[in-house]
């Protein structure tokens, strides 16, 4: 008996890898059902038809005819189709957002314009003091605001793609050999410079990477041209500082308008967001101080992990802080921010219980838009428990009724998350949540619990809708690991100082 006994004890143990057969068979069944991708869908042909039209418009020498009209459309089209069908490849859920899309079209059509209008100016600024050289005042457009914008509202990836395409329509407009290389290096060192941006003086500062960079870009133009003398010289280092010092002008004109219309989150609103006497910051740490501080643990879980899965940090940490304000209505009813013994649910059924738990949901975006957060914290809100169960009441109406409970009735209306960002604070607040209940937290206890907590959602097909990866998984894990074993360290005991006397 005893051989057998140890014989038992020896066999090894099979890991338990349901998690990753389920993540590969949906990854399967995701490519065999995938339907081939159309090179352009229907509804965006007539926009671009109609956007290339407008921006052929503005590109076109009214001196030429019909036939250079005609060249300028046919290829500003085939300039557009590229830049969709880069944006399909890459980011394709700004394709989801008509918004978007009509923000972007709007920005390529609006650099345009202030294009054409600076023009304008110089030429009479030019006739004016009756100089002949035609070329110089061409580097003092400041044909890089579009970059900086759309590097502050969109991304570093979109800011390229846009840069390139602006420089090679310029191109069109402008009938110098080696302008569309001005232009592009211009745009990129915008984009470059605005690419981690954290303050408003950052802006500033890109108005001087772009001085620089079109004092160096111009004079080697014109060392190639051999169109170099001292008024040249002159007038390009002139212009070149009208464009870098207009640059920042114009965006710091623009942002604030295109934030309102657009509702949406720049990194300078951002900014302004993380400030703790915001209101509604304010609010929340008054009436619902233990959300509060449970809102600020998920921020620094969610901001570490943030850069690794391709979420901007500053956004992740932002829309942490904002998950939870829907609790500050009913803030008793939350166990974060219950003092006495008794909880308020003792006294009611448990659908009752599951539905002011859920109305928190529906509460914070009533309270974003209340108070113009951006469109994407609310979606964050409104997604960060996606269609989760509502575990202890559904378990608790199991033991109390007879028939079993529909499961509908105690889950979050959802949507699911939609974006890598709702995913992550999905993920970072419920750990948190979980990691509160380890009486002993040990960083074996804690890796553990983060595994338990991620298999559970994403075996739940929380994680269905947004293009979160095993790979992201996993570095998550890690980042919340190392987070949270600093926040719950053991403390070494003090001991007491006995008193005088005893001393004595």
């Amino acid at each position: 008996m005893k051989n057998t006994k140890d014989n038992q004890q020896l066999k090894p143990v099979t890991p338990d890898r349901s998690y990753l057969r389920k993540f590969i068979e949906r990854f399967k069944q995701t490519q065999n059902g995938k339907q081939s991708k159309k090179f352009i869908d229907r509804e965006a042909v007539y926009p671009i038809v109609f956007l290339s039209l407008l921006i052929s418009l503005l590109l076109h020498d009214y001196k030429s005819g019909i036939m250079s009209f005609f060249g300028s459309v046919v290829l500003v089209l085939i300039l557009l189709v590229f830049f969709y069908r880069d944006l399909q490849r890459y980011k394709p859920a700004y394709l989801k957002k008509k918004k978007m899309l009509i923000l972007l079209g709007s920005l390529l059509v609006s650099n345009l314009i202030i294009g054409r209008l600076f023009e304008y100016l110089f030429n009479v600024f030019l006739k004016g003091l009756s100089i002949e050289n035609t070329v110089v005042h061409y580097f003092g457009i400041p044909l890089a605001i579009g970059a900086v914008i759309v590097v502050m509202i969109f991304d570093f990836h979109t800011a390229i793609t846009f840069s390139l395409i602006l420089s090679l329509m310029i191109g069109i407009w402008i009938k110098i050999s080696l302008f569309p290389l001005y232009v592009f290096i211009t745009c990129l060192i915008a984009a470059f410079s605005l690419m981690r941006v954290k303050k408003r003086s950052d802006i500033i500062n890109a108005g001087g990477y772009i001085i620089l960079l079109t004092i160096i870009s111009s004079l080697s133009i014109s060392f190639i041209t051999d169109e170099v003398n001292i008024e040249s010289i002159y007038f390009l280092t002139v212009f070149s500082l009208i464009n870098g010092f207009s640059v920042s002008a114009l965006c710091f004109l623009f942002l604030p308008v295109l934030e309102k219309i657009f509702k949406i989150a720049t990194p300078l609103s951002l900014i302004e967001l993380l400030d703790i006497d915001h209101p509604l910051m304010k609010y929340l740490s008054v009436e619902a101080p233990g959300t509060y501080h449970h809102s600020m643990i998920v921020g620094s879980l969610a901001e570490s992990a943030a850069e690794v899965v391709g979420v901007n940090p500053l956004l992740a940490k932002v829309a942490s802080y904002y998950h939870d304000i829907g609790k500050s209505r009913m803030p008793e009813y939350f166990v974060e921010n219950q003092t006495g013994c008794v909880s308020k649910h003792e006294k009611l059924n448990p659908h009752l219980s599951s539905m002011i738990i859920i109305s928190h949901v529906k509460d914070g975006v009533e309270l974003a838009e209340e108070y113009n957060l951006p469109e994407i914290i609310k979606d964050v809100i409104q997604q960060h428990h996606g269609t989760s169960l509502i575990t202890y009441f559904y378990q608790k109406a199991l033991k109390e009724q007879e028939t079993p409970p529909s499961e509908i009735d105690y889950r979050y209306p959802g949507p699911k998350p939609q974006t890598k960002l709702a995913a992550l604070i999905m993920l970072a607040d419920a750990i948190e949540a979980s990691a509160r209940t380890l009486d002993d937290p040990t960083p074996a206890r804690i890796s553990s619990l983060i595994d338990k907590i991620t298999k559970n959602i994403f075996l739940d097909g929380q994680l269905d809708d947004c293009e979160i990866t095993l790979k992201d998984l996993i570095e998550i894990k890690k980042r919340f690991e190392h987070v949270l074993t600093g926040i719950f360290h053991r403390r070494i005991p003090y001991p007491e100082n006995e008193p005088r006397e005893k001393r004595d």
